[in-house]
């Protein structure tokens, strides 16, 4: 559900204690969503705008998908963001229902959804042991939510959701096993338990 923001709300917390806890390559990431949401005249930075960042900057991320034509594929509905279907997004907070709405002061700049997908990906960080949030973590707290922008256009794209929480699971695994994730090959799901 896409709502605004009530009046008279209290503000969200700002993200900046989160940013310390990123790995650079997802803190680029951020960035990378943050000059988007500007560029694009949006009030805050949504799930779409982080996983259109990822699929630009994190190769892992492009890689745990089925094959680089799903990736090409998924980056053209989210190019087509501001021409599209995503016109009936601006103006509107991104609330998928998983959080209560709550006002945004400009620093802080994040819709509910996109927030909680943040939250997401530090705490699978910190349930590794790892100080830091890698660009998995981030696209594993993006597709946990089944109503939001990202995954509306996941499901745009063709892409099986639940196939792919599977394959972003079997590389974390891979990756806190000491393996190379998802840049040494393409991880195949072995199933939902002992996930990081």
């Amino acid at each position: 559900m896409q709502s605004r923001t009530p009046p008279g709300a209290e503000p969200g917390p700002t993200r900046a204690e989160s940013d310390s806890r990123l790995s650079a390559e997802l803190a680029s990431v951020v960035a990378g969503a943050r000059r988007r949401a500007v560029r694009d005249g949006d009030r805050q930075i949504d799930t779409a705008h982080l996983l259109h960042s990822l699929m630009e900057t994190d190769p892992e991320v492009r890689a745990v998908f089925e094959s680089g034509a799903q990736a090409v594929r998924i980056l053209g509905y989210l190019v087509q963001r501001s021409i599209g279907y995503g016109l009936r997004w601006q103006g509107t907070v991104e609330d998928s229902g998983a959080v209560p709405v709550v006002s945004s002061v400009a620093e802080a700049g994040w819709s509910p959804a996109a927030g909680t997908a943040m939250d997401v990906a530090l705490e699978r960080a910190e349930l590794r042991g790892e100080a830091r949030a890698l660009g998995m973590d981030l696209l594993a707290g993006l597709v946990a939510d089944p109503d939001c922008r990202a995954v509306e256009v996941l499901g745009r794209a063709r892409v099986d959701v639940d196939v792919l929480l599977g394959r972003i699971e079997a590389g974390c695994r891979q990756y806190a096993s000491g393996g190379h994730g998802f840049a040494g090959g393409r991880a195949e799901p072995e199933g939902r338990d002992g996930g990081c």
